[in-house]
């Protein structure tokens, strides 16, 4: 079906050119010959046969009988020259204006290639030949007939001739480069796509060790001083690693990832107890938004580790949640110790947790969505988070994916 549609969607153009110069007179619109070169050059033998066969229905009809085997024949042709190419990728690089580089000539892949050229080249030239001598024996004015300009315009001189020849590889090779141009757009669509997924995926796995490593060194603390609790802590540390083991996708609803921040504060306050608080004010319109995975934890650990720990009487942790505009907006607050202006104006920079996060927001949004920290020493650091609406962008993820 895919070589049908692309047959159609070929035949279309190169079809309403003959109508045109059949209707019109307009002989400069007819490039059906080419299109079915074309037309089998890109999808094969079922595309070209069909296309030259839609091509010159037109035709056809007029009384020019002869078109139509003529076309569809060409059009196999261009199906056999793609099965011929040395490299799938050489149909889409065919070019009368090719450069011989005698260090490479010594190389077989780079002679098939050059040889693949130059049978391109005079395909294009033997089918308006054969068109030519089919012409000659069929002519236009008689029942049957196939059109070609030289018979139009009579006795023509040689140059003429040649610029009609000319005129015809040119038809094949500029749709050809053109549509290449389009598909190399498309490939570094896909390929950009697929990196940015790899990027997404390296920062998430940087983030799970982080955690890791600062929970145990929490539970190590406590196996000495209180090994019941340490017991619990690892309870609920496992409890957190097979959600992350089960969860390889990059999103995730807000309501999973809070249920994700209740295990981890779960594990914070087996250690501090009564001196750490947390509180969550969520609008229920929220919670089914997608938000990165581990987007929160990061931004708690640090309000726990550098806000909250070095305070004698603990503190507060708030996580807020609201719709603005359509878009999804999370603040991480603390009343800690602070941030000095000095580490706060470099956090994005040098903070692992912090840095990771953005760096991730920014991989999926590119430049919309906002992070920042606002932080007065003595007083506490709230973390602002505003991303827009994901299921836009997760369907036009889907289209280039497809695409590639």
């Amino acid at each position: 079906m895919q070589r049908v549609k692309l047959a159609l969607s070929i035949a279309a153009p190169y079809g309403a050119g003959v109508a045109a110069r059949v209707f019109n007179q307009a002989a400069y619109l007819d490039l059906g010959l080419e299109g079915s070169l074309v037309a089998g050059m890109v999808g094969g033998y079922v595309t070209g046969l069909l296309a030259g066969v839609l091509i010159s229905v037109r035709a056809f009809f007029h009384g020019e009988f002869t078109t139509m085997p003529l076309y569809a024949g060409v059009g196999v042709l261009g199906g056999l020259l793609r099965d011929l190419a040395p490299e799938k990728e050489d149909v889409w690089r065919f070019s009368p204006l090719f450069t011989l580089k005698p260090a490479l000539l010594r190389q077989r892949r780079f002679q098939l290639k050059i040889i693949y050229q130059f049978a391109c080249l005079f395909t294009v030239i033997f089918s308006e030949l054969v068109r030519q001598s089919v012409a000659h024996l069929f002519p236009i004015q008689t029942r049957g007939g196939v059109f070609n300009l030289t018979q139009q315009w009579g006795d023509i001189h040689p140059v003429t001739v040649t610029a009609i020849y000319a005129s015809s590889v040119f038809a094949v090779m500029l749709p050809l480069k053109i549509w290449n141009n389009t598909r190399n757009e498309k490939k570094l669509e896909a390929q950009q796509l697929r990196l940015n997924e790899a990027r997404l995926a390296a920062l998430t796995s940087q983030i799970n060790p982080h955690f890791l490593f600062n929970t145990l060194n929490s539970v190590s603390s406590l196996i000495r001083t209180n090994p019941e609790q340490a017991r619990s802590v690892v309870y609920k540390l496992s409890s957190i690693l097979r959600r992350l083991l089960r969860n390889t996708d990059n999103l995730t609803p807000l309501r999973d990832e809070l249920a994700f921040i209740d295990n981890y504060m779960a594990i914070e306050l087996v250690r501090f107890g009564d001196k750490l608080r947390f509180i969550k004010e969520i609008e229920p319109d929220s919670l089914d938004r997608l938000v990165p995975s581990m987007l929160l934890q990061p931004i708690v650990e640090n309000s726990i580790r550098h806000g909250l720990s070095s305070k004698v009487d603990g503190g507060m942790i708030r996580v807020r949640s609201s719709i603005t505009d359509g878009k999804l907006l999370v603040m991480v607050e603390d009343d800690g110790v602070g941030i000095p202006e000095s580490r706060l104006a470099t956090l994005f920079e040098r903070g692992i947790g912090v840095s990771n996060v953005n760096e991730r927001l920014k991989v999926l949004f590119g430049q919309d969505y906002r992070m920042w920290i606002d932080s007065k020493p003595g007083e506490g650091t709230r973390t602002g988070i505003e991303i827009p609406e994901i299921q836009v962008a997760l369907e036009v993820r889907q289209e280039l994916t497809t695409a590639g």
